[in-house]
């Protein structure tokens, strides 16, 4: 009976369709506590008890010290106007081994952790994109990293030193006029053929493009399909997917074109091969790596999405956060900080609340790759999810800062990562991609506790394999949905909590939110089977449910990691409720797209009712809105807190620094006003602005001198700080008058004094 069922299902495509690409893709990596919300029945215990780290001393010192004097050095206006990096910074970068955080030491490197880099990441990147690209891409994905894990001993001896010294600046060429997402389908060759000196050489000739640092750099990882029609590699002729080394110089590679990327002008362009010759040797892996590209690619991929994009996202996150807070005081109108108006506010909350959140996301995912797990579902969701988000919260940033946030200048502290947020939503796989293509249709398959068997099975008519976890699954599946019922009868409460106090409905909650979404998850496998490939729009209301659920997960590791502070409960609650919000909206576009048929009908129409019945999660309330804003609206030891890991410039006369000065002043005398503030009420001084009456409170005795003095201190460096840039004619058009007309100006513009 099962032979003929499983026939049937072959036959008949009920299952997804494998392919080799794709199998390489699914078996790369390792299923963490995704597994759990596939599987319906998280073990949130299990997950608390995952590691949560911090950084080691030594990474921690040059945290505070290169890192912090490198973004010292860095005049991101300058370099936003000039397109061009000092040469100090870059020979900095260099010196003091930024570009080998991925290499062991014994090549020079300096072997740190993920977290580490990651952490540094964040802080760079919002300081400056551009130099920021210097530092990412020789510690992500390319020529460091697939020579560490598939290098011959040969190429590791020659490369990683170069490579940690900066001796050698790398470049990875993937992408193709035809070939995005689907890096599969690369038009990129390579063919092998046996030179007139008798050695085996392969001929490339490629058209690669959007390759970060291709105008400077030396040395190019290509990505290439390699053939060897003769078969002297002794492989067959069609081997696939090859990583290949070229150096620049080599005759027929051209680069040093640019493309002009928006916002920060990072080093970005094309990369062109036209019968480059180099040896059999600059394969990664030499011989044994001919063909093994994409499992490399693959695998590293299965963590390195947890790094980079994640690291500048939740980085550019805080450094809102640490600017928005402030500016919403230091910022008045009709005579109150703009903050404390309701709908600024609530900006302001949910932009300190989800960076929270964020961050809490980030060290988790990071800890689990330093554990030795690599989690291609959740760094997959940590790509998509965080840069997504922090493009959203800088734009709730853009509007709290309003005016100040459009006008252009030195002074403009989010203009430019605004600007820039497309490019984390684009690179390394885009949002789009990830979110309808790659989530479920991997976790689906991979995470789930039988699917992946059940299809192997199939493809290896292995009838015994098949039918005990078909039975497996049914079982699984029946589980569930009895499961589902009691849960949304008790609204989680036989899903169990790991801890108690204020978080632990959330954790039951979040049980049976991941009980549903294993019911759902069986339904559009079993009645959609292979087509789910094509309902990008139902996958990615798949994929926003369990993303949902792994960022609030974060959250709540967070706390527990930090010892449960109570300021922080705010945080939490606005997160995790938010988060189960998302998680709510998610299945309800499930039910009412899930399809046609009697199962589609009940569920658009009872099954949505008892949906909107009794919903997982709401939005968070106006009360909880406000406390999650009072925590980055005041200096302190929490604002420091949420915001560590965030370059403050020591330049109190321009953009942030400044911020942060007129932010710390008036937080000191606040309490100075609340004097004239009762002295108002109280008759004994006159209405108007508390600020103004400074000196008439000292000549009553109300305050002291120096509390005036601190008034008008604060007054200026709140009013300074609101400025923003102004150019002359001739600077802002970069133009010089001669002979009574206009030539076009080299004089670059000053930073104008502010009106």
């Amino acid at each position: 009976m099962f032979g003929l069922l499983m026939n049937w299902m072959k036959a008949n495509k009920i299952l997804p369709q494998i392919s080799d690409t794709e199998r390489q893709a699914l078996e790369a990596g390792k299923v963490w506590i995704d597994g759990g919300f596939f599987a319906g029945n998280p073990d949130f215990k299990k997950i608390l008890a995952e590691n949560y780290n911090k950084l080691p001393a030594e990474e921690q010192a040059f945290l505070d010290g290169p890192v912090e004097e490198l973004c010292r050095m860095i005049d991101r206006y300058e370099i936003g106007r000039t397109k061009h990096v000092p040469e100090e910074i870059v020979e900095f970068i260099k010196k003091s081994g930024m570009m080998g955080f991925l290499i062991p030491k014994q090549y020079g490197g300096k072997e740190f952790s993920i977290l580490g880099i990651s952490t540094i990441m964040a802080k760079i990147g919002p300081v400056s994109a551009t130099v920021g690209t210097l530092v990412v891409i020789p510690n992500s994905l390319g020529a460091a990293e697939l020579i560490i894990h598939y290098g011959t001993q040969a190429q590791k001896d020659h490369y990683l030193p170069k490579l940690a010294a900066g001796e050698y600046v790398p470049c990875f060429g993937l992408t193709e006029p035809t070939a995005g997402s689907d890096a599969a389908s690369i038009k990129a060759e390579g063919l092998v053929f046996k030179d007139s000196d008798g050695q085996n050489k392969i001929k490339l000739n490629f058209r690669k493009r959007y390759i970060t640092l291709a105008p400077i750099a030396n040395l190019a990882t290509i990505a290439c399909s390699l053939h060897d029609p003769q078969n002297l590699l002794g492989k067959g002729e069609h081997l696939g997917i090859t990583c290949v080394l070229v150096h620049k110089g080599t005759p027929g590679f051209t680069n040093g074109d640019h493309h002009d990327p928006i916002g920060d002008p990072f080093y970005n362009g094309p990369l062109i091969g036209k019968d480059v010759v180099v040896p059999v040797g600059n394969i990664v892996g030499a011989e044994s790596g001919a063909g093994q590209g994409w499992r490399m690619l693959m695998e590293q991929l299965a963590g390195g999405r947890m790094v980079s994009l994640p690291a500048g996202a939740v980085g550019g996150a805080k450094a809102v956060a640490a600017v928005t807070g402030p500016y919403s005081v230091v910022r008045q109108q009709f005579g109150i900080p703009i903050g404390r108006m309701e709908g600024v506010e609530d900006k302001v909350g949910k932009i300190a609340a989800l960076t929270y959140m964020l961050d809490g996301a980030r060290i988790f995912g990071c800890s689990a790759v330093d554990s030795g797990i690599q989690p291609p579902v959740v760094s997959a969701v940590m790509k998509a999810y965080t840069t997504d988000l922090a493009r959203e919260l800088t734009g709730d940033g853009m509007d709290v800062f309003s005016g100040s946030g459009v006008m252009q200048g030195p002074n403009n502290i989010l203009g430019m990562g605004y600007k820039s947020a497309p490019v984390g939503i684009t690179v390394e796989g885009a949002n789009i991609m990830t979110r309808t293509l790659m989530i479920f249709g991997q976790g689906a398959t991979r995470c789930h506790p039988y699917a992946l068997k059940v299809v192997k099975g199939v493809e290896e008519n292995n009838v015994a394999l098949f039918r005990n976890n078909l039975v497996g699954w049914i079982g699984h599946f029946v589980l569930n949905i009895l499961r589902g019922w009691v849960r949304y009868l008790t609204r989680g409460l036989t899903a169990g909590s790991p801890v108690g106090g204020p978080t632990a409905r959330y954790y039951r909650l979040l049980g049976w939110s991941a009980t549903r979404f294993a019911v759902l998850t069986d339904l559009a496998m079993f009645t959609i089977g292979g087509k789910l490939k094509i309902r990008g729009k139902l996958t990615g209301r798949y994929a926003d449910a369990l993303a949902w659920m792994i960022l609030a997960t974060g959250a709540l590791r967070r706390y527990e990691a930090e010892g449960r502070r109570e300021e922080d409960l705010p945080l939490v609650h606005y997160s995790v409720q938010y988060a189960l919000h998302k998680v709510q909206e998610a299945f309800a576009g499930i039910y009412a797209n899930f399809g046609a048929g009697l199962l589609g009908g009940w569920l658009r129409t009872v099954g949505t009712f008892f949906l909107r019945l009794n919903p997982v999660g709401f939005l968070p309330g106006d009360k909880l809105s406000h406390q999650a804003a009072l925590a980055i609206q005041a200096p302190g030891a929490q604002y420091e807190r949420l915001t560590n890991g965030v370059f403050f410039s020591p330049d109190e006369s321009l953009g942030a620094g400044r911020l942060v000065k007129a932010f710390k002043l008036v937080a000191q005398a606040a309490p100075v006003l609340e004097k004239i503030h009762a002295a108002q009420k109280a008759k004994k001084l006159p209405r108007g602005a508390a600020e103004e009456l400074a000196q008439d409170a000292v000549n009553q005795g109300l305050i002291a001198p120096e509390e005036a003095a601190l008034v008008r201190k604060a007054t200026t460096a709140r009013l300074e700080a609101i400025e923003v840039d102004v150019f002359t004619p001739e600077q802002y058009f970069g133009v010089v008058a001669k002979n009574g007309g206009l030539l076009l100006g080299e004089a670059p513009l000053k930073r104008a004094a502010n009106a």
